[in-house]
């Protein structure tokens, strides 16, 4: 069975082809700045080949054109025609509480993630371009399954997904916390669990997915009991050019002070703020090099980082009564050594202790355990790998659709078996 799995953003589209029976990338690619000039494309396949061109994609229709084409045709050819394409799984950030787990796409579905755009503008707005594109391209009849970034989240007790504001907001439009980043979260925390030999269900676990965008989540008996990320993927630590948690107070006072609407606001904590607000750059690459040149602002930048991480493993290591294993994930958590051992130097009092050889090591797609042997928790590294998760749900649901369609389909007791 062939699952393309494809996650869109307001102007990317990253996508993944893979064939289910090995769980094998067949090929890859990205679309960059669609909907504006100067787009590009790159296309990779499982036999080391790459395909690059710089092409203006006006919108994510004409993307998509442009990556079912490089499947199907010229020198990245992996596909004789897209009818070997069986169903396509789809990354969706914000489900509210519509959508607590992965669903095959109708109409209902495809008002239900219309109807939660203003929770995610960012996010939900160009993934629903992108469904609409494939039933374009592909067909109604293409079974389309949507996977919830918010779904494994979906666990949280009221104590901890209600904010204290009046009751009412979260009655009359939802207000509460949400948390995002939950496919990483619940790839990495079985895959752990698999790692370590035990089962998910009998850990306390604490996940930090931790990239441009950065979230925690704490997992016990396999189950989300909190997470940093709120309403909105602002919450939480600080990361690349968001603020995270900020005193409601201070954003007000700055709105009276610099006399900010409701949108500069929004653009002033999305998108200039975090790592870009204290040290001046954006990608952590750049803020350690400052760093290691001495500038102040990135050196405190980091400081704060790792602080609050740590500050947030704390909290939750109270909110389950302990902790087996703390993981570390995506792009900073899985390759900077310096990050891992900034927070971990915080947890002593937890028994975490860092192999710093292991540590250093633990880059570049490897994974494994970077904890001593005698550390009360087990620290890991592991590569997130959020598309296979994808592809493993649409297969189950799209699977079971395909079955139902069926002229010749019947319905087999189990006992009959």
């Amino acid at each position: 069975m062939k699952i393309l799995v494809i996650n869109a953003g307001s102007s990317s589209l990253k996508y993944q082809l893979l064939e289910m029976d090995g769980e094998t990338v067949l090929a890859r690619g990205v679309c960059e700045r669609i909907g504006a000039a100067g787009g590009a494309f790159e296309h990779k396949t499982a036999n080391g080949g790459v395909f690059q061109r710089k092409v203006d994609l006006p919108n994510h229709t004409e993307a998509l054109k442009l990556v079912t084409s490089a499947l199907t045709q010229g020198e990245g050819k992996v596909l004789s025609s897209l009818d070997e394409i069986d169903a396509i799984g789809h990354r969706i950030a914000q489900g509210g509480s519509l959508f607590p787990q992965s669903v095959l796409i109708d109409e209902s579905v495809v008002n239900g993630i219309q109807s939660l755009i203003q929770l995610a503008p960012l996010h939900n707005a160009p993934e629903l371009k992108a469904i609409l594109a494939c039933r374009e391209l592909f067909g109604k009849q293409k079974p389309e399954v949507a996977v919830f970034d918010t779904s494994f989240h979906s666990t949280i007790p009221p104590k901890a997904y209600l904010y204290a504001l009046p009751y009412r907001y979260y009655q009359k439009y939802g207000i509460r916390r949400y948390g995002f980043h939950g496919t990483s979260h619940r790839y990495v925390s079985g895959h752990c669990a698999k790692l370590m030999g035990r089962p998910l269900e009998s850990m306390k676990m604490i996940t930090c997915h931790i990239g441009n965008g950065a979230s925690l989540a704490a997992i016990q008996g396999g189950r989300v009991v909190d997470t940093s990320m709120g309403l909105t993927p602002l919450d939480g630590v600080m990361m690349g050019t968001r603020s995270g948690s900020v005193d409601p107070s201070a954003v007000l006072y700055l709105m009276e002070k610099e006399n900010l609407n409701p949108q500069q606001v929004s653009d002033l904590l999305n998108r200039d703020s975090g790592m870009l607000g204290i040290s001046g750059y954006s990608d952590d690459r750049d803020v350690t090099k400052a760093e290691i040149q001495g500038q102040p602002q990135a050196i405190l930048a980091h400081e704060m980082m790792y602080y609050q991480i740590a500050k947030y493993i704390g909290a939750y290591t109270v909110a389950m009564d302990g902790v087996d294993s703390i993981v570390f994930t995506a792009g900073l958590g899985e390759n900077q050594p310096i990050l891992r051992s900034g927070v971990c130097e915080y947890l002593h009092h937890l028994g975490v202790e860092l192999d710093p050889d292991l540590n250093r090591s633990m880059v570049e797609g490897k994974e494994g355990r970077i904890s001593t042997e005698d550390s009360r928790v087990s620290v890991y590294i592991i590569r997130t790998n959020e598309e296979l998760l994808i592809a493993r749900d649409t297969k189950e649901i799209a699977g079971s659709f395909h079955y139902a369609s069926r002229p010749d389909a019947t319905h087999v007791d189990p006992e009959d078996v």
